[in-house]
């Protein structure tokens, strides 16, 4: 009988974890093959490592006036300059902090020993725009004192400290052919996947009470399970976590509201370094009876049909910050209708390109509530 026991566990372990299961071993052919294709293919990608002041790359930089003639030069096979103006002032807020930034990836050239940018060249024409005084900086979260700021806005001191900062740049050899430096150009930038706010804020706030509180409830079967069908054009990288965070922020702080998303919500987890059982407790049971409401009343929930697949941000800001209010000021409401979900004017605020208007948020989430609580009665409202 025991025996028989043994036998079942094995079976079921086998079928929970198919890593275990034994597979056939490969032929010593196989092996000679697979050894013998990875030796042929391989390229020594000898290198030298190199710290060039970023004065000196700025100097070095091949412009339209100099083309052929500098050192440092961008391929044709490298994409467009594409960071916004936040993105670039974050990564030159990232070198006046001395963050250790990843090596800019170079390849000297046969022909005129120039070295040709692989991989880096979003950093480096930051680095130039800034110099030449094109960039202003903005939307920075640690360093708030300096948005506004041009690079000649700086003392002379200061100017002269961030041009003597290091690149590194990891230099191939001449060795490496044209084509062998588009091959790395195309590895480098298929393999590496920049990470979502949602990932970030994990590190970010790792030891922060109320964003542990919020993932807590993103997480809940009762938010992700039954609200969240996690699927998503954001590829389910936390968005329901995202989610999740933008109906805690915005149903107590919708009113302040700011044009960049992303910082005004970092900025307000930042600000509740206190966070008491008391006011956990709260916000689960106001989180709770909104998703209740929906569940009862939303035909399709926070979707917009049965089929959805994806809740878009601005229909979920509306519904859950809406209803939160409307229950704010009715605990007992009963919906007179529902039909204005499907009214023109649910429709133009909830579009994509409304989702970080400084004005929409409140006229998305007020709307819902009014029409919650029959303030805007079905008379009031047009249907195509």
């Amino acid at each position: 009988m025991e025996v028989k026991k043994t036998e079942n566990f094995n079976k079921l372990s086998t079928q929970l974890h198919p890593r275990k299961r034994k597979l056939a071993p490969k032929t010593a052919y196989e092996l000679e093959v697979a050894e013998r294709e990875i030796k042929d293919k391989s390229i020594p990608y000898e290198y030298q490592t190199k710290q060039i002041p970023l004065k000196v790359i700025k100097l070095d930089f091949e412009e339209p006036e100099n083309r052929g003639k500098s050192l440092i030069f961008i391929p044709d096979y490298q994409r467009e300059f594409v960071w916004d103006e936040t993105k670039q002032s974050k990564f030159i807020e990232s070198l006046f902090l001395g963050v250790p930034i990843p090596p800019v990836f170079v390849a000297q050239t046969n022909e005129e020993g120039r070295l040709e940018v692989i991989d880096g060249s979003q950093r480096i024409r930051t680095v130039i725009r800034f110099l030449k005084n094109e960039l202003k900086l903005r939307g920075l979260e640690k360093l708030k004192s300096l948005n506004g700021f041009y690079f000649n806005d700086f003392e002379s001191p200061r100017q002269n400290k961030f041009n003597l900062i290091d690149m590194r740049f990891h230099v191939l050899t001449d060795k490496a052919t044209a084509q062998t430096r588009a091959d790395i150009f195309k590895r480098i930038n298929t393999t590496s996947e920049p990470l979502t706010d949602s990932q970030i804020r994990k590190g970010e706030f790792a030891n922060n009470a109320f964003y542990n509180f919020v993932l807590e409830m993103a997480n809940s079967d009762r938010f992700k399970k039954d609200f969240y069908t996690g699927k998503d054009s954001k590829g389910n990288k936390g968005e329901h976590e995202e989610l999740a965070l933008r109906y805690f922020i915005y149903s107590e702080s919708y009113l302040e509201h700011k044009h960049d998303v992303g910082s005004f919500l970092n900025g307000l987890i930042e600000k509740k370094e206190v966070f008491t059982d008391i006011e956990k407790m709260s916000k689960q049971d106001d989180f709770y009876k909104m998703l209740n409401f929906v569940e009862r009343y939303f035909p399709h929930k926070f979707n917009k049909s049965q089929t959805g697949k994806a809740i878009p941000r601005v229909r979920f800001e509306a519904i859950s910050v809406g209803v939160h209010l409307a229950l704010k000021i009715k605990p007992d409401l009963v919906p007179t209708y529902m039909e204005w979900l499907d009214s023109d004017e649910f429709d133009s605020n909830t579009t994509s390109d409304a989702s970080n208007n400084e004005g929409k948020l409140k006229i998305r989430v007020e709307f819902v509530r009014d029409c919650l609580l029959n303030i805007k009665t079905k008379e009031m409202l047009n249907f195509s």
